[in-house]
């Protein structure tokens, strides 16, 4: 039998498919051929740990960002390095190449509150691409659902009335537990010790310690409390945003109960890269992040987590971050903490 040699695919083609081909790249590729970012797996360092909230962020990302990448067959692999607040994690993508293979799922803790608290953090706030703003989630003050305190007014009340003798958990000086409730304390005239703080490994832990009513009182990232207060184990006195929350809409914000500067103390999650990627990089980040806004899945996913929207540009994030430092320095002055 003598083999035919097949016609080549493109010959056999109309002509008015030819015409046509620059609009056919393939998924990859630019239209003129260039193979289009990312070429291989992109890290997405989470630097906190397996289950929690940055780990669902992280890996919600990489599941729905490659649609919005200009490469859409994009893999995007979550890699969990923990550790020292997010330091160790953050510090490993600050010391990456910046080929934007290696990126950052960025926390308020360990890429605002640490840079502006910890001289011994190494790495500083600025040396940061920033590719983007994702969410914010409120900070909520909550107490446990047998508590006597139906109120914030009547929380306030009981902390006046028994200064140093109620328990708050934190997570630890330099952390928005912490600094979220003595910024309350102040808001409210009370002293910034005008509860005793009382460690706890993680914002899991705290919240498990109010249940139990091992504390009193816990100032959180909704994020991390909203499960036990769906399930009616804690109750939320107060929502530190301007309006109220449409998830828990019979909570009163800062705003309503006087507290608005409460507002600027929220959870985020954002996107940062090692400094120097290059622009074509930071513009497809830029790309991938405004195409969030029509992604109803990660819409709807991301306020389930109890969080609300925030899809800013690089140079917004940015903005944001330095905003974010000095408020986390200006507290820590007034705690006596820098």
């Amino acid at each position: 039998m003598r083999f035919v040699r097949p016609e080549p695919i493109m010959r056999r083609l109309p002509r008015r498919f030819l015409l046509a081909a620059p609009l056919l790249a393939p998924i990859g590729a630019s239209a003129t051929g260039t193979p289009a970012y990312p070429l291989g797996p992109v890290t997405l360092v989470a630097p906190f740990s397996a289950g929690g909230t940055a780990d669902r962020s992280a890996r919600l990302l990489a599941e729905r960002a490659p649609a919005h990448l200009p490469n859409r067959a994009a893999r995007i692999l979550v890699q969990n390095q923990i550790g020292a607040s997010g330091a160790i994690g953050t510090a490993v993508v600050a010391r990456a190449a910046p080929d934007g293979l290696t990126l950052l799922l960025a926390r308020v803790a360990s890429s605002a509150i640490l840079p502006a608290l910890d001289p011994r953090t190494p790495y500083t706030w600025d040396e940061f691409s920033t590719l983007g703003l994702l969410d914010q989630s409120p900070f909520v003050l909550c107490v446990s659902r047998n508590a006597a305190w139906g109120s914030l007014e009547a929380v306030l009340n009981a902390l006046r009335e028994q200064p140093g003798q109620l328990r708050f958990a934190t997570t630890g000086p330099a952390t928005l537990l912490d600094l979220g409730m003595r910024e309350l304390f102040t808001l409210a005239g009370l002293p910034f010790d005008a509860a005793n703080a009382v460690p706890f490994a993680g914002a899991g832990e705290a919240a498990q310690a109010l249940i139990e009513q091992k504390v009193e009182l816990l100032g959180s990232n909704l994020g991390d409390v909203l499960p036990a207060i769906r399930a009616g184990k804690l109750r939320p006195l107060l929502i530190g945003s301007r309006e109220r929350f449409e998830g828990l809409p019979q909570v009163p914000s800062a705003l309503e109960t006087g507290l608005a500067p409460l507002a600027r103390i929220v959870g985020w999650n954002a996107v940062f890269g090692p400094a120097g990627l290059p622009e074509p990089v930071i513009a497809a980040w830029a790309q991938a992040i405004a195409g969030l806004r029509q992604d109803a899945v990660w819409q709807r996913t991301i306020r389930a987590e109890g969080s609300v929207p925030m899809l800013l540009t690089p140079e917004a994030t940015r903005g944001f971050l330095a905003d974010q430092v000095a408020l986390y320095r200006d507290l820590g002055r007034k705690l006596g903490l820098v």
